[in-house]
């Protein structure tokens, strides 16, 4: 499972960028959209998955919907969004496909929130600045460490979170189910 998710979750990430990137997002959400129903039926609970895709899906409503409003990124294919003007649907899609692997490829960082908080905060200024440079499908504005800090913390916050929100459901369902 860890490959097929870590490769998987890759596939996505280039197919969602690059669709962006030129404006034809639809095959690349229905490949997202593919990744994500198979990650889900075959997560080893599904109460805890879809828990996951949805705290993942508001936290980049929060997180990319403050830099589409504030103006501290400008999206490839920024419609539709939520909220109006805020994330677009692509990179909600891309948050729900990094969502499947908190328990599968990224399953090494349950257990070390500050490890998580720190991957978040390098990772995920990387993964922008890659798709800024490479397909044009952010674009960082001046000042660019406004955005940078802010996606630094954000998903340092981001990532922490969703690991220890996997740990706690998971151990509560174990409970539960003996």
């Amino acid at each position: 499972m860890f490959w097929i998710n870590l490769i998987g979750y890759q596939i996505v990430w280039f197919a969602l960028v690059i669709g962006a990137s030129r404006g034809h997002v639809g095959w690349a959400m229905g490949a997202g959209a593919v990744f994500v129903v198979s990650q889900v039926l075959t997560a080893q609970n599904l109460s805890v998955e879809c828990r996951l895709l949805v705290l993942a899906v508001v936290l980049g409503v929060v997180v990319d919907g403050m830099c589409s409003l504030m103006g501290w990124l400008r999206y490839a294919s920024p419609a539709p969004a939520l909220p109006p003007h805020g994330a677009p649907m692509w990179i909600l899609m891309l948050w729900a496909c990094f969502s499947t692997t908190i328990h599968r490829s990224l399953a090494w960082l349950r257990h070390r929130r500050w490890l998580a908080a720190l991957v978040g905060a390098i990772g995920a200024p990387l993964a922008y600045a890659a798709a800024a440079r490479g397909w044009h499908t952010v674009e960082f504005t001046q000042p660019s460490y406004v955005a940078i800090v802010w996606l630094a913390a954000s998903w340092a916050g981001a990532l922490a979170l969703l690991v220890a929100c996997a740990k706690r459901w998971s151990v509560q369902a174990a409970r539960s189910s003996t």
